[in-house]
């Protein structure tokens, strides 16, 4: 409803009046008669981009000065991790070969003693198991029920053989490596330290660290690059940023004398007839919410007086009388179907009131104009009269509105020119107002 009434209805406050010394209204002001929307809409898509790639080239830069800083240490962990050549699962490997390597003649004494309890002709346990088969192949030559004992026996003699194969195998395979024990040993020493260093307990991890440096080594070498393609990426939206901004500024400047000329001859009506109006447009490099331009705009109220900014050149009456002067050209522009002054007539009187009642009157032909006003001049102007009191009721203020007839109309107006106690000057003058 809110934004729907922004376009319904323009409600023009008191405190409406201070907008005149700000630079945005001024630009909305000339941008209503330059018909610089679409322009301003472009203008604001481009300028939110650009807003965002200066940001990621901001956090570009700054993560490049401080990866800087790390990018030698982080160099050094990435070679020493990528030298140590890391496999997942190595770790047990190594540790089992170590402790073969290291034990080998303990492991060759343990496989001579078992090659010796397995063949030898005297005390062999292949020799006394061949010796067992033999005899219980005879007793199978008088019955069949020993042929599963002969079996079971027969059996542990063929593994018995096959473990002694494989005895054998392991006492050829045994080899005293010095040399490579030392590198066993070396490799377990480099992994206890990088485990140490990085505060972790496995390869996985260990592997999980050298990529994370591999990314950010990558990055930093790869910054440069990044910055400039989003430098480039910026240097195309300030080209369209500039483009349009120098389209705003060229519609803004071609409508300035327009809207001074307007601005001028309505002031002039109102009793200024020397006022002046001094409206400059800079294009600049900044880019600000609504185009690269400063803008100056400057009043003389008086003939050959100094031009100087709206607050220090215009009284508090010459400043409704301004507003007003604004609106009556902004609505010819701007299409709105109700406007609403709310005592825009503040610091005017006399013959002043009369011309002001004049042009809210010209600019009801085309629109709804509500004027709450102290002024019966300006009363008297309006097609339809409502009243606005105060009374008490049981000791609570209400605060009502009615619609005047023709006669209370007479009744209230000559109130607000001589007050309560009604005259017959007032009432004729009042009479005077309405006709």
């Amino acid at each position: 409803m809110q934004a729907l009434g922004e376009r319904l209805i323009d409600i023009h406050s008191q405190h409406e009046t201070l907008q005149l010394v700000d630079d945005r209204f001024q630009f909305e002001v000339i941008d209503a008669l330059a018909e610089t929307n679409k322009d301003l809409q472009e203008y604001a898509s481009q300028l939110s981009v650009y807003k965002s790639l200066k940001r990621e080239l901001d956090q570009l830069i700054a993560f490049r000065k401080e990866a800087i800083k790390e990018h030698d240490y982080n160099t050094f962990l990435l070679n020493e991790l990528t030298l140590a050549k890391l496999k997942d699962g190595e770790l047990e490997t190594l540790e089992e070969e170590y402790e073969m390597l290291n034990n080998i003649e303990t492991i060759q004494e343990k496989l001579t003693a078992s090659n010796q309890l397995l063949s030898d002709e005297q005390i062999g346990v292949i020799s006394a198991l061949t010796e067992l088969k033999t005899v219980l192949k005879q007793l199978t030559n008088i019955s069949n029920a020993y042929e599963e004992l002969y079996q079971r026996v027969n059996s542990s003699l063929i593994e018995l053989d096959d473990v002694f194969s494989e005895v054998e195998r392991f006492q050829e395979d045994l080899e005293v490596n010095p040399k490579r024990l030392d590198e066993v040993n070396g490799k377990l020493a480099t992994l206890n330290n990088l485990f140490q260093k990085h505060v972790v307990s496995d390869i996985t991890s260990l592997l999980e660290i050298r990529e994370q440096l591999e990314e950010k080594v990558s990055a930093t070498e790869n910054v440069d690059a990044d910055i400039a393609k989003k430098e480039a990426q910026m240097q195309l939206i300030k080209t369209k940023l500039d483009a349009v901004a120098k389209t705003i500024h060229t519609k803004r400047t071609k409508a300035v004398p327009d809207l001074t000329k307007q601005l001028e001859q309505i002031l002039s009506s109102l009793g200024m007839p020397n006022a002046q109006f001094e409206i400059k447009l800079s294009l600049g490099d900044t880019y600000y919410k609504n185009g690269k331009e400063a803008l100056s705009f400057l009043f003389s109220a008086n003939k050959g007086g100094a031009f100087n900014s709206l607050k220090k050149a215009a009284s508090g009456g010459e400043m409704s009388r301004i507003m007003l002067a604004i609106k009556s050209v902004l609505t010819k522009y701007i299409n709105l179907p109700t406007i609403m002054f709310d005592e825009i007539d503040t610091g005017v009187y006399g013959e002043i009131s009369n011309k002001m009642a004049e042009i809210m009157a010209q600019m009801s032909i085309t629109m709804q104009v509500f004027s709450i006003t102290h002024l019966p001049q300006i009363a008297a102007k309006g097609h339809t009269h409502f009243k606005v009191y105060k009374e008490d009721i049981n000791n609570i203020t209400t605060t009502n509105l009615i619609q005047l007839n023709h006669d209370e109309r007479v009744v209230e107006i000559a109130q607000m020119l001589g007050g309560v106690d009604l005259s017959n000057s007032a009432l004729a003058h009042a009479k005077e107002l309405l006709n």
